[in-house]
């Protein structure tokens, strides 16, 4: 079995799911925050949307 190991980019990088959790709102939801602009997506090779953990936590902490 092969190990991944993310690398510093990837880590600090979180899944819409995963966004949502922490908000504790449907991720359909932090789709429409990065669409009116709220939260910036990066978007992988896969057309996926991720999310900066730095700018999330900022948001959470009210900065």
């Amino acid at each position: 079995m092969a190990t991944v190991i993310k690398t510093s980019t990837e880590s600090e990088l979180m899944t819409p799911a995963e966004v949502a959790a922490a908000f504790r709102v449907d991720p359909k939801t932090v789709s429409r925050w990065a669409k009116a602009g709220k939260l910036t997506s990066v978007r992988t090779l896969g057309g996926h949307r991720r999310y900066r953990t730095a700018e999330v936590r900022a948001h959470l902490g009210g900065e």
